[in-house]
């Protein structure tokens, strides 16, 4: 592939049995996908990190990652051994993504890790995988056989935007990916490079993706996710892709979260009372990647000349894995990106 075309990933959520879980990741790999992502939520999936061992063990090509993970429910050093020994199955395939840990932590009555507790779990990471000694409150310690993994931080908002570009190896940006909010949050990151003396830090974006010939119809089962982002401090994002909602800061009756609801019918249909046909069709054209094979390879082409060096997709659903998006993707979108690279 040409240095424009990004690496192209899947979101897999860990919500079946390991053996399960693992065919998938081979079928993606298989198919020609670069990247296998991992989210973790202790309630809602399997541990993120017994799955992402099975998929070591049981593939030999593609990266894997966790998109991502969290300091709040994982101490950094447990955080350290986790990757070290997924690191240590997959050489050079691994990559560990942290984040605030939205749906990590709603579920238990905790709170998202502040940018302060963000920038020292990163450096704790850094310490123990480098093997570097470190000063637990008085106590110092080190990691055993350290392996050196990429740490990439994922970020919305401009504050933790700036901060991946100046502390992480990469930044996963969940700001969609239409033209104008894609140029702000990397303008963010750049100036947290810049801001620490550092080169631009590799990009990449998640965006929710169907491959279809009917854009109006598919996007209305984007209602909960386009009212989620609405909700959680992404109107700015929104509006610079054009799309305008107005969701109040409550809204009842969805379990555990507008994006990770377990009755998605119930979810779209409450959302509706806030979320047009015609603004979740906007949604999914310009936030998302939402079209035929030929569209999403060309905005995935795009994506590239715009400086993002991969993008996961992800389908809409926790509880299922992405294998109808595996095979679509698969048989549409990465041959039409290969055949004009």
């Amino acid at each position: 592939m040409s240095a424009a075309v990004p690496a192209v990933g899947i979101r897999v959520p860990p919500c079946v049995p390991g053996d399960r879980l693992v065919r998938t990741v081979r079928r993606a790999e298989e198919l020609g996908f670069d990247q296998a992502w991992f989210p973790d939520s202790q309630l809602l999936w399997r541990d993120v990190f017994t799955s992402l061992t099975a998929a070591a063990l049981g593939t030999e090509r593609i990266g894997l990652g966790t998109a991502v993970t969290n300091f709040a429910t994982r101490h950094p050093a447990v955080l350290a051994s986790a990757a070290r020994s997924v690191a240590e199955l997959a050489p050079g395939r691994f990559v560990l993504g942290v984040g605030v840990g939205n749906s990590s932590v709603g579920p238990v009555g905790m709170r998202p890790s502040t940018g302060a507790e963000m920038r020292a779990g990163i450096a704790t990471l850094r310490a123990l995988l480098e093997g570097r000694d470190h000063d637990f409150g008085g106590t110092v310690s080190r990691l055993r056989d350290p392996v050196e993994v990429p740490v990439f931080m994922a970020a919305s908002g401009p504050r933790n935007l700036r901060l991946a570009g100046e502390i992480a190896d990469g930044a996963v940006l969940l700001s969609g990916v239409s033209p104008a909010t894609l140029a702000d949050a990397a303008a963010r990151v750049a100036e947290g490079a810049d801001a620490a003396g550092r080169a631009p830090v590799p990009l990449v974006a998640s965006a929710f993706c169907a491959v279809t010939d009917d854009v109006e119809r598919a996007a209305r089962q984007l209602k909960p996710i386009c009212a989620g982002i609405a909700r959680n401090g992404g109107g700015k994002a929104l509006a610079l892709a054009g799309v305008h909602v107005d969701v109040p800061d409550r809204i009842e009756g969805v379990y555990p979260d507008l994006v990770h609801a377990e009755d998605w019918d119930a979810a779209v249909r409450i959302c509706s009372q806030w979320v047009s046909d015609e603004a979740a069709a906007a949604f999914a054209r310009a936030f998302c990647l939402f079209g035929t094979g030929e569209e999403i390879a060309a905005r995935l082409r795009g994506l590239g000349a715009a400086g993002v060096g991969g993008v996961f997709l992800q389908h809409v659903g926790s509880y299922d894995l992405p294998e109808d998006l595996i095979e679509a993707v698969g048989r549409s979108v990465l041959p039409a990106l290969r055949e004009r690279a």
